[in-house]
């Protein structure tokens, strides 16, 4: 028979772990420069955690792991979110305050695979819990912008949209919306790129609004505003809806990250645990899907039996952000471990020292190959040492037994010189 992996899923050969290792590598080093602590949970959870914490959308889209007597009670992890807010209910006390965690799970959901979308896909997560501040709120959003420039990406590839759901219950609420019926309008707002615009207008009208009502709205979440620019947008819609974004506003342009970010009103997620501040990252053409998203969620640690804590955080996936990069010609050329010395053999004699030598190389804590070819020809295992992306070629000859000297070649300059044995591992670095 003949096995191939389940759709949806990515076999990761050395390139893609290594480009795997590279992203994770960029994910942690940016985490901790901005004080966040890694952290980790199980890849499976009671699936109640799920059916009652993240909405229907997402319990939809659990795999359910079967045990053998049959009976189904856990769920592949399709976020982190509600592991992080079960684990910090469970040590809230103990807990030194503010919670400022990362995690870098790989996660599964049961959505049809397509372009930016896999059944099984890596995800960079930020969770600032234990304040509530506008400035709590920016500096999560600054971190997500401190990974996008860290890759090479800028305001003119891509921006930051920001909303508030507040705001936008508000507006709905002015225009009919009742409030039990509110959720039903979020999840509708998020799900609008996936309907056709008869059936979105339908949708509204069962919710409230009447035709004119539901353009009105949608021209509302059309159109974009700058950072810095509240007061047209108080204008527009109203200055009681917007007072949580006039606090916001300040702190983003004090981190410096205005020209990332704009207010979009047609941003709210769909999760059911948001509460306040949502924001996605968009490539600026619009082709991909959300780069990353995340908002407030200040009620989940208390609905999982904690104390009631304010929380922020997003969660950023590998395979748009992938797709971005490569779009925009920001994949690095090489992202492997540089080899520092590629040994080999030019004569017959010469050979019994290689595996020696490279042993000696590697304790001494220097990433040293050596060919497997039996051929001494040294142009061919100089091409090899290329390919290898070797910076030096140690060319051990017959009488380097005799001398204590192999020959170093620098494969960057093509300069080559006599090395003693004793000072090879400096050399080398």
């Amino acid at each position: 028979m003949k096995f191939q992996a389940p759709k949806g899923t990515r076999d990761y050969y050395p390139a893609e772990m290594a480009w795997r290792r590279y992203l994770e590598a960029a994910w942690r080093r940016v985490s901790l420069r901005n004080g966040f602590e890694e952290v980790e949970g199980p890849i499976f959870e009671d699936i109640e955690l799920y059916k009652v914490k993240s909405g229907d959308e997402i319990v939809s889209q659990v795999f359910h792991v079967t045990r053998q007597d049959g009976e189904s009670t856990f769920g592949l992890r399709p976020e982190f979110t509600p592991t992080l807010a079960r684990m910090v209910a469970a040590k809230a006390n103990a807990l030194p305050k503010p919670i400022k965690w990362f995690c870098m799970p790989n996660l599964c959901r049961g959505e049809r695979p397509q372009r930016g979308r896999l059944r099984e896909f890596l995800q960079w997560n930020i969770d600032l819990l234990g304040l509530d501040s506008p400035a709590v709120d920016a500096e999560v959003i600054f971190t997500c912008v401190d990974l996008l420039r860290e890759l090479g990406l800028t305001p003119e590839h891509v921006k930051v949209k920001v909303s508030h759901r507040e705001t936008v219950r508000t507006i709905l609420a002015k225009l009919g919306v009742p409030g039990d019926r509110m959720i039903d309008a979020f999840n509708l707002l998020d799900r609008q790129a996936k309907m056709e615009a008869e059936a979105y207008t339908k949708a509204w009208v069962e919710l409230g609004l009447d035709s004119h009502k539901v353009e009105r709205f949608d021209q509302m979440c059309r159109r974009t505003y700058r950072v810095g620019d509240v007061a047209h947008l108080e204008r527009s819609i109203g200055g009681e809806a917007i007072a949580d974004l006039e606090a916001l506003d300040k702190q983003l342009s004090a981190f410096g990250i205005a020209e990332w970010c704009e207010y979009d009103l047609g941003i709210v997620r769909g999760l059911a645990y948001y509460t306040g501040t949502v924001f996605e990252v968009h490539e600026i053409s619009g082709a991909e899907r959300a780069i990353a998203g995340g908002g407030r969620y200040d009620k989940l640690i208390e609905l999982m039996g904690g104390p009631a804590m304010p929380a922020v955080g997003f969660g950023m996936g590998d395979v748009v952000l992938s797709l971005v990069l490569g779009d925009k010609g920001l994949l690095p050329e090489s992202v492997t471990d540089p080899v520092d010395a590629f040994v080999f053999a030019a004569e017959e004699s010469a050979r019994p020292m290689v595996s020696g030598l490279v042993a000696e190389l590697r304790s001494a804590g220097l990433h040293a190959r050596m060919t497997y070819k039996t051929t001494t020809n040294v142009g061919k295992l100089l091409k090899e040492a290329a390919q290898q992306d070797a910076r030096f070629a140690v060319i051990v000859e017959g009488d380097s037994q005799d001398n204590g000297k192999v020959s170093v070649k620098d494969l960057a300059s093509g300069d080559q010189s006599r090395v003693s044995l004793d000072d090879l591992p400096e050399r080398l670095r």
